[in-house]
């Protein structure tokens, strides 16, 4: 299909721009079913949306003319969720436009409002704005809605993520009610839905890129690594791939200053964006980034909303998303217009089954495997050194640089391999070093699928381990379980039998993870957790079954005091009885210290017959 039925103005500025056939998007906007009428779109991030609405809007902008009429009050307003994708919007619709004499105004938050109030006022063909300012325009009367004949609300499910659902309803229910609308969105959820049927009037769904083959130019890979290994996972990651412009994703903005300053004192080119940083500087780290000052940006889900990044080939998921629609949003910022781009979801051990839940989820393949290894990181160093250095062989030397050379080997026993070499150290000096990341054993997990309870710990035996703290110190099951997934990077599907003593506390582990569990509990740990220690009770195999602890190796009861029985209660003789705290005995003036209305407890002088 081609870009046939369109204006001629609108023709040849899709001439100019190299565009020979429309996307999927386009092409289902400009179909005969779809002329006139309001539409709900849903299309990936990408794949030409911005262009797609444009072309859409011709008919009710330039009324069957050639160019559009003198600008004077809009005629259409398209609303964005971010100031950066309603700029991007503008500049867009301004090339587009045009030929036909269009002209675009802007209403982001952030920006001058007073040289917006007079673009307005000079007249306008098209308004492009956030919901905050654009409600702040119509409110105050700079923004006129009378001849308003289309809206169009891009990345609709972002902005009611962003919580702007009470200023869109604002924002439409002011304009006139014999408009079109136009709804684009890479999801459409249930709020998406609610809010097209009560703003839309017999609209037109159309899914373009839907089902299992959403984000068809994005590899999915997954890695297991253990959770205090993650930045070094970020690290070697980075360094494999060498992708011109990488994007790094972390849950909190605390997070992200942290992974943001690691990266940089590592020697990375690296920025972060996040809710605190003012307009000046995220629009200094986004142009760092499009310039090539910076090739990685380490961000927050909300604020690398509306990033496009044309060169961004790689996107790392440093921490899990909250939901499948997450996980489509941020790996949607690469593999985009047709480019191809890869997503890497770092797994903590105890998450795996969440992250497999949310890949099931996004409806994406995922291909696991292990984070990479500092020697995979070498040795795809060594052909890239050597591939620069013949690059830099094969250029003709000048003149000064033979005599120099010249110069450099008169008189001296310097070989052809020590140039080789210091060519090689040069090249290498500003790269960060890769990170020693821990070997992760497979788990047999098909085998586990085909007979569960050969290795499961509760059934058959597991390996067991001893930590340093028992009933004395509060151990209770209630805070074990997650300090030993969280310390041990389990799940809690790998931990049997738990059992509380005195001075100690022994844990069944499932023989496929008991290596993996006694590595990383020997690592320190951190905070009130760092004097606990664990041990396994005897040396053991990968993968052996062992014994449950025998009854010897609790410690012994006190023995009974001369001249007393030995106490039975519910743990029969023999055992110890269950401890409690001590509690203070009052002192003097205790009677004064009793809960008001409370009779006091009589002696057996006191008790009257």
């Amino acid at each position: 299909m081609s870009f046939s039925g369109i204006p001629a103005a609108l023709q040849s500025a899709l001439t100019s721009r190299g565009y020979a056939a429309p996307t999927p998007v386009q092409s289902a906007v400009l179909a005969e079913d779809a002329a006139g009428r309001d539409l709900l779109v849903s299309a990936q991030t990408g794949s030409g949306k911005t262009v797609a609405f444009g072309l859409s809007i011709a008919p009710e902008l330039l009324g069957g003319a050639e160019r559009l009429p003198p600008p004077g009050a809009p005629l259409a307003i398209v609303v964005a969720p971010t100031r950066e994708l309603a700029l991007q919007v503008k500049a867009e619709l301004t090339w587009l436009y045009a030929p036909a004499g269009g002209r675009i105004a802007s209403g982001v938050g952030g920006m001058d409002p007073i040289a917006e109030k007079r673009q307005l006022l000079a007249g306008a063909h098209i308004i492009v704005g956030t919901p905050g300012r654009l409600c702040d325009h119509l409110e105050r009367g700079n923004l006129k809605p009378d001849a308003l004949r289309v809206v169009v609300l891009d990345e609709a499910d972002e902005m009611l993520d962003l919580g702007f659902r009470e200023e869109l309803e604002a924002i439409l229910d002011r304009l006139p009610p014999e408009r079109r609308t136009l709804m684009f969105s890479a999801t459409v959820p249930r709020a998406i839905a609610a809010l097209a049927k009560s703003y839309q009037r017999d609209a037109l769904r159309l899914e373009v890129g839907g089902g299992g083959e959403a984000h068809g130019d994005i590899t999915y890979r997954a890695m297991a690594v253990a959770p205090h290994e993650i930045e070094r996972a970020v690290v070697n990651l980075l360094r494999l791939e060498d992708p011109p412009l990488a994007m790094v994703f972390c849950a909190t903005r605390a997070a992200v200053a942290r992974l943001h300053g690691n990266l940089a004192e590592r020697g990375f080119p690296t920025v972060a964006l996040s809710g605190e940083l003012t307009q000046a500087e995220r629009l200094r780290a986004l142009q760092a980034l499009r310039d090539g000052r910076s090739r990685v940006c380490v961000a927050t889900d909300v604020a690398a909303r509306g990033i496009d990044l044309p060169e961004l080939d790689l996107v790392i998921h440093a921490e899990l998303p909250r939901d499948s629609e997450t996980l489509l949003h941020r790996s949607g910022r690469t593999g985009r217009a047709g480019r191809k781009g890869t997503s890497v979801l770092l797994v903590p051990h105890p998450r795996r089954r969440m992250a497999e839940r949310l890949i099931g989820a996004a409806k994406v393949a995922a291909t696991w495997g292990p984070a990479p290894s500092a020697d995979a990181v070498r040795a795809r160093d060594a052909e890239r050194l050597a591939e620069q250095a013949r690059s830099v062989l094969a250029e003709e030397a000048s003149e000064d640089d033979l005599a120099l050379a010249q110069r450099l080997l008169a008189g001296s026993d310097i070989t052809s391999e020590t140039l080789a070499s210091a060519l090689i150290k040069m090249l290498r000096a500003p790269l960060p070093a890769p990170e020693e990341i821990a070997e992760q054993k497979p788990e047999r997990r098909e085998a586990r699928r085909e007979a569960p309870d050969a290795d499961a710990p509760r059934g058959g035996e597991g390996v067991w381990f001893r930590l340093n703290i028992g009933r004395n110190g509060n151990a209770d099951p209630r805070w074990l379980l997650p300090f030993l997934c969280r310390r041990g990077h389990l799940t809690r599907q790998e931990i049997g039998r738990i059992r509380i003593l005195g001075q100690e506390t022994m844990v069944e582990i499932a023989p496929y993870a008991a290596e993996r569990f006694a590595a990383a509990a020997r690592q320190a740990g951190d905070g009130e957790d760092e004097d606990i220690r664990i041990q396994p009770m005897q040396p053991f195999r990968q993968g052996a079954r062992e014994a449950p602890p025998r009854a010897e190796q609790a410690p012994a009861p006190r023995p009974a005091k001369p001249g007393k029985p030995e106490k039975k209660g519910k743990h029969g003789a023999g055992k110890p009885p269950k401890r409690f705290e001590k509690k203070p005995k009052p002192g003097p003036g205790a009677e004064g210290r009793k809960r008001p209305g409370s009779a006091p407890r009589l002696g057996k002088r006191d008790r009257v017959a």
